[in-house]
């Protein structure tokens, strides 16, 4: 079993913005995976699936980013799961819109979700899968940047790189980290 945990904020308010990449990525998995037994646990969305032809525990921290580490830990505590059972999604305000940057480990860089998660965890030794939510030069007001919506011109971009996002966590766990860096790493071809 594998957790797969998308990052973001609960609520409508955060629905549409930046900073629910990981979310949408979920979401995505969730219906390709025939999810079932799909529950609110208060502090997290969490569903069965299979991901890559295995049984995968798809979840959405529901505590906000800054604590997105609570329920993660808890569950895998619950799961008997380690480290690099997790695989985690998140946005990459560092990196341009449709681009992907899969790692087996490594610091949050600056991000509150995955920041989180290590302090709980005390390891960075856990996959990860950053998708670019940027478009320009980096912005002065990250916060503002991140909890925006995206503009109307990017939202078929946005839905691909979503697809294909989710295509490099099953690739991940089905193939393991290297391929998966290998074939997604970069910018989206075709």
């Amino acid at each position: 079993m594998r957790l797969v945990a998308g990052l973001g904020n609960p609520g409508e308010k955060y629905r549409r913005t930046r900073h629910n990449l990981g979310f949408l990525v979920i979401d995505v998995l969730a219906a390709r995976g025939d999810a079932r037994a799909a529950r609110d646990l208060g502090d997290a969305w969490v569903a069965e699936a299979d991901v890559a032809g295995a049984p995968a525990l798809l979840v959405k921290p529901l505590t906000f980013m800054n604590r997105s580490g609570v329920p993660i830990e808890r569950l895998m505590v619950q799961q008997g799961l380690s480290p690099s059972d997790l695989v985690v999604v998140v946005d990459d305000a560092a990196l341009e819109i449709g681009t992907l940057r899969i790692r087996e480990r490594g610091a949050h860089g600056g991000h509150n979700g995955l920041r989180s998660i290590i302090d709980l965890l005390g390891t960075d030794d856990f996959p990860r899968v950053r998708v670019g939510i940027r478009k320009g030069d980096p912005p002065e007001d990250l916060a503002g940047y991140v909890l925006s919506e995206f503009p109307p011109e990017d939202v078929l971009v946005v839905q691909e790189i979503v697809g294909w996002a989710a295509d490099a966590v099953a690739c991940l766990l089905r193939e393991g980290a290297e391929e998966a860096m290998n074939r997604y790493n970069g910018p989206r071809r075709g």
